[in-house]
């Protein structure tokens, strides 16, 4: 079996604030390192809880594990362009391999197109179509991950924080939540895995009342 790393290094980043701080250190000879570690729920590759998006909704020590485990199937959608959207009828063109209960990653390889680390990896991804949202809502599947920023107002959240945005602005949000489809964000190296179908794991820390997680996501391929 072969293991892919799908997980971003978490460090310093424009978007998210990530501290370390050494607590105890060998060169003031303690007998350990110690870091505390401060970093958002949602920064770097990671999943969301219901609670993220349905205010009164399960939060991410109460999700099960199953949800972030399973049979997953990756659907290459690379041709779609900076500023493109990944539509219903990529989907049905490029994923008629996913099957009902599948975990769903969309491969468009913008990480490795663009830094994750400039700005310009937010300010012109691909984003996902309300359309695509239906198609994996017809499917069944239980969980969808990207290696993109999944709404286009992820720009607008990142570049223009003044402006409010509704509910619906936030389309996979507001198109999966509802009916249980959970998301695992900011994965990469999709491209490594090298086959349509693999297994995947994504788990979240339980830490409890949190609305999502930072995650370690490995495919593993036969």
């Amino acid at each position: 079996m072969r293991i892919v790393d799908l997980t971003f290094p978490i460090k310093p980043h424009f978007r998210w604030k990530v501290a370390t701080e050494l607590k105890a250190a060998h060169a003031r000879g303690d007998l350990f390192n110690a870091t505390v570690l401060t970093i958002p729920c949602h920064a770097f590759t990671h999943v969301d809880a219901p609670l993220h998006f349905l205010p009164g909704t399960t939060h991410i020590a109460e999700m099960p594990v199953e949800q972030w485990v399973g049979e997953a199937a990756v659907v290459d959608v690379t041709h779609v362009p900076e500023n493109g959207e990944v539509t219903a009828a990529d989907l049905e063109r490029q994923g008629q391999h996913v099957r009902a209960g599948d975990i769903v990653l969309l491969r468009t390889d913008w990480p490795k197109r663009v830094s994750v680390e400039t700005e310009k990896f937010w300010r012109d991804a691909p984003y996902t179509a309300q359309s695509a949202c239906e198609w994996l809502i017809r499917r069944k599947v239980k969980t969808v991950g990207y290696d993109y920023p999944p709404d286009y107002c992820v720009r607008t959240m990142t570049f223009e924080p003044q402006k409010k945005l509704t509910r619906a602005d936030n389309t996979t949000h507001a198109a999966f939540f509802p009916v249980g489809i959970t998301v695992v964000e900011y994965l990469t190296n999709l491209d490594q895995i090298g086959a349509p179908r693999c297994r995947f794991v994504a788990l979240p820390l339980p830490v409890e009342g949190a609305d999502g997680s930072p995650v370690r996501a490995v495919a593993m391929v036969d």
